[in-house]
C-alpha cells in the first residue's frame, strides 16, 4: 500500500473527502434504520488509511467506531450484536413501511426486494465469535 506522502495530491484530497463523507454517512447511520453505519465506517478507515494517518489514527481512537475498525482489520468479522441490531432494525423499518405506510402494490414489493437484498448482505457478513463463552472455556 502507498504511502500517504507518495500520492498525488488531487488523489490523496479525494481519499480524504471520501473518508469523510463516509464518516458522515456513518454517523447518519446510527440514527435512521435504513442507512447502514458499519460499511460505512470501514470504508472511511480504507480511506483515511490510504490518504491520511492522522484522520486513521483518530478514527481508530473514536470509542464507538474504533472497535468495529480494529474487529474487522484484526478478524474480518462485525460483532454479532451489531449484526443481530441492524437485521432487526432494517426488519422493523422495512415492516412498518411495507403494512402500514405504502399503499402502491409495486412499491411494497420493491422495498420488499430492497430488504431481501439487505438481509442477504448482512446474512453473508461473518460475525464476531462471542469473546465471553471464549473466556469462559479458558
Amino acid at each position: 500500500m502507498a504511502e500517504a506522502s507518495d500520492l498525488p495530491p488531487l488523489r490523496r484530497q479525494l481519499l480524504i473527502v471520501a473518508g469523510t463523507l463516509c464518516v458522515a454517512l456513518g454517523v447518519l447511520g446510527l440514527f435512521l434504520p435504513l442507512l447502514p453505519t458499519t460499511p460505512f465506517i470501514l470504508l472511511a478507515a480504507a480511506c483515511y488509511a490510504r490518504a491520511s494517518p492522522r484522520l486513521y489514527a483518530r478514527l481508530l481512537a473514536n470509542r464507538t467506531f474504533g472497535p468495529l475498525i480494529y474487529q474487522w482489520r484484526e478478524r474480518r468479522c462485525i460483532p454479532l450484536r451489531t449484526k443481530v441490531g441492524a437485521i432487526l432494525l432494517l426488519l422493523a423499518s422495512f415492516g412498518i413501511s411495507i403494512l402500514f405506510l405504502v399503499e402502491a402494490g409495486w412499491l411494497r414489493l420493491v422495498l420488499a426486494a430492497f430488504a431481501a437484498a439487505l438481509l442477504l448482505v448482512l446474512k453473508r457478513l461473518p460475525a464476531c465469535p462471542d469473546e465471553s463463552a471464549d473466556r469462559s472455556r479458558n
